[in-house]
């Protein structure tokens, strides 16, 4: 039976057996060979969510809470083979079609012009990046900084940084709770506007960031600040296996990753490139989705009865609706879909400090609203 949707096959292909592979020679090259994401066992929760990410940007990425060893970290490196094409453009300024969309003819700079007035492309298909933040990077590492190269021929230049560089593609941040609170607010500037300003001295420029923000974090560690964790669209709480016969299957499949990867990897490249064409079939059919009207009572059911006051619950939840219906190869999304995305669309998102904060000031919200019928009666 022909597989139709990225669903059906991320679970099939989670039961497959893997065979040991034979030793294979070192040649002393260091290549990046990531587990493969088909070869995951279980965690179809994570492995959905990282999908509909893909599928869909506008869900605002995934945060992933649990435990160390469940997989969280290998999860989201495995993606390197499933990413799918986004348009980049060919110009060092970083113009675009919708640049001239925007902001007319003199939104780009005149090669651009030219090359749009001749019918000449603006942009080439690349694939999504995951480019990662690390714990230890600076500041001028994450929103750049004067270029030091450029200085020592007395020009003054500034240069991206990593949140510039992540821009259309997929920014990751293990151990996201362990950031300092001046790549935080970073993180959350560029994320709330799509792009941020460096400013050094007389000098400053503005870069593009949006991207979908991928964290994960061990709770043990410590907690995540609030500000941070409403900029992830999904969360998901990964525990361990607790079938027995998946942990010995996702034992076997590491020592034959271990043994030989590109083997491992080349067991599972035909369902790989299957998940990478539905990734990319599933994106390109997204403008065309829309909520039904019973999908869109539902949901709104859902966030008005868990008393939810972020308007991103509701954008959350209608957009990984929408890119569950997407990768069915499905333009309509109804009830189930809302179903199946509520749980990582709503976790974590009620405040007790707000609930008691709310509920402190009732009292004086009740005082106020006496005092000025007292004194100004409605007429």
């Amino acid at each position: 039976m022909p597989i139709s949707s990225l669903v059906q096959l991320i679970e099939q292909v989670s039961a497959k057996p893997i065979l040991e592979a034979a030793p294979s020679e070192d040649r002393g090259v260091a290549e990046q060979l990531p587990f493969p994401f088909m070869a995951l066992v279980g965690q179809m929760e994570m492995k959905t969510a990282l999908a509909l990410t893909l599928i869909n940007p506008a869900i605002s990425g995934v945060l992933l809470v649990g435990p160390r060893g469940t997989g969280k970290t290998t999860a989201v490196r495995s993606l390197t083979d499933l990413l799918p094409l986004v348009p980049r453009s060919l110009c060092g300024y970083g113009c675009l079609p919708e640049d001239i969309e925007s902001g007319g003819i003199d939104a780009v700079c005149p090669d651009c012009a030219k090359k749009f007035g001749e019918g000449q492309p603006l942009t080439t298909l690349e694939p999504v990046s995951i480019v990662e933040l690390p714990l230890n990077a600076r500041l001028d590492d994450v929103v750049g900084g004067i270029n030091e190269r450029a200085v020592a021929h007395q020009r003054m230049m500034l240069q991206r940084g990593i949140l510039a560089r992540a821009d259309r593609n997929l920014l990751y941040v293990d151990e996201v709770n362990l950031l300092g609170n001046e790549i935080v607010d970073a993180i959350l500037d560029a994320a709330a506007q799509g792009q941020y300003t460096l400013r050094r001295g007389p000098f400053a420029a503005t870069f593009r960031a949006r991207f979908a923000l991928i964290g994960s974090m061990n709770p043990e560690e410590g907690r995540l600040r609030p500000q941070i964790l409403d900029r992830f669209g999904l969360r998901l709480v990964v525990r361990g296996l607790t079938d027995p016969a998946e942990r010995l299957e996702a034992y076997r499949r590491v020592r034959a990753y271990l043994t030989n990867p590109r083997a491992a990897i080349a067991a599972f490249a035909d369902q790989t490139l299957a998940a990478r064409d539905e990734i990319q079939n599933a994106r390109n059919l997204l403008p065309k989705v829309t909520l039904s009207e019973a999908a869109e009572k539902a949901g709104l059911a859902l966030v008005q009865t868990m008393k939810l006051d972020s308007l991103r619950a509701e954008i959350t939840l209608f957009e990984s609706a929408r890119a569950y219906a997407a990768a069915d190869n499905r333009t309509e999304s109804a009830p189930a879909d809302v179903r199946a995305v509520a749980p990582m669309a709503l976790r974590m998102r009620r405040s007790k400090f707000m609930e008691d904060y709310f509920h402190s000031q009732h009292g004086e919200e009740t005082e106020i609203n006496s005092i000025i019928d007292a004194v100004i009666p409605e007429s």
